[in-house]
């Protein structure tokens, strides 16, 4: 069986004024139709820049440097820019942090989303309309129909992202990328938001690539993580095992860092240190000047993914 996305040995480059920095480092990882995958890591791990090179959205100075990006047997980045914009927000969609800065705020929601439909497909202002008022109303939103009037700041914060979502759910795509879909946004909003994902998720039949720092957020919803560090996966497995048995320390320190893992009234978990700067990433593993665990052959040689005991795979020299 043909997968959904298939994404092999990727490697994103920025170009510097004397030098290249590597951003992605040889990411690779797969998605079934209908599959839900999370990445996470902390700000610039390369988590975000992972979802937009999959779209081949990386804007000058980087590129793509190397490796492929599979979607229904066509490499994205080979694609020209007319038959990747068929696909892009088509086939496959992605929701942005910031509803506010994804939003026009002087344009209504029904002139943007009948915009976006009739970019796609050939079909009437009242067709474009009907299906905006439905994808609304598949994300909860009442009064579809009075709601098409109204501009971005009229909506609350959280129903600005389910607009977003509406949007991007517009044209029945394959696959959704969402990029922190529900930063600064309150408990409670968020829960709802990761629900209403995962609904849509079921119901359609999409695949879903859910990036975030928050590794308690995706573990309740997607059924694969991969653990980003540094640019590159440093651990990947099924959700629940992945939680339950951390392989990599760098996925046991998030863990661990977690409020709810704290003790009673004691002070919050913390990794020790800051992720490196790119453009100076130490020789041997990217985590060995964090790693609590840290031995000779760390510092001199960086480890590959590979299959550990527990089921997941991991890069680190001192796993069975």
């Amino acid at each position: 069986m043909q997968r959904l996305l298939e994404v092999n040995d990727l490697t994103v480059k920025f170009k510097l004024r004397d030098d290249e920095l590597t951003a992605v480092h040889g990411v690779s990882f797969s998605l079934d139709k209908g599959e839900r995958l999370g990445i996470v890591g902390e700000s610039g791990a390369g988590k975000s820049v992972t979802g937009f090179a999959i779209i081949n959205l990386i804007s000058k100075p980087g590129f793509i440097s190397s490796g492929s990006v599979m979607f229904d047997g066509k490499n994205l980045p080979e694609l020209p820019s007319e038959q990747m914009r068929h696909i892009r927000g088509n086939r496959i969609s992605m929701i942005f942090q910031d509803p506010m800065m994804t939003l026009n705020p002087v344009l209504t929601v029904g002139h943007q989303m009948i915009e976006t439909l009739k970019a796609h497909r050939n079909i009437s202002t009242k067709e474009a309309e009907e299906i905006a008022m439905d994808k609304l109303s598949k994300v909860k939103i009442p009064a579809p129909r009075r709601r098409l009037t109204q501009y971005p700041h009229e909506f609350s914060g959280g129903m600005r992202q389910r607009i977003v979502i509406a949007i991007a759910l517009l044209t029945s795509p394959s696959l959704i990328i969402a990029d922190e879909p529900t930063t600064a946004l309150d408990v409670t909003i968020q829960a709802e938001i990761m629900e209403l994902l995962l609904e849509l998720c079921e119901s359609e039949q999409m695949g879903l690539i859910l990036i975030t720092h928050d590794l308690a957020v995706v573990s309740q919803v997607t059924q694969r993580i991969a653990v980003m560090y540094a640019g590159r996966i440093v651990e990947m497995g099924p959700a629940a095992q992945l939680v339950s048995n951390p392989q990599h320390p760098y996925t046991k320190g998030l863990l661990a860092a977690l409020p709810q893992n704290a003790q009673r009234g004691g002070r919050l978990n913390q990794i020790p240190g800051v992720m490196p700067n790119l453009t100076t990433i130490p020789q041997g593993c990217p985590f060995n000047n964090r790693c609590t665990m840290c031995e000779g052959i760390c510092m001199n040689e960086a480890p590959l993914l590979a299959s550990k005991n527990s089921g997941c795979m991991a890069a680190c020299h001192l796993l069975d």
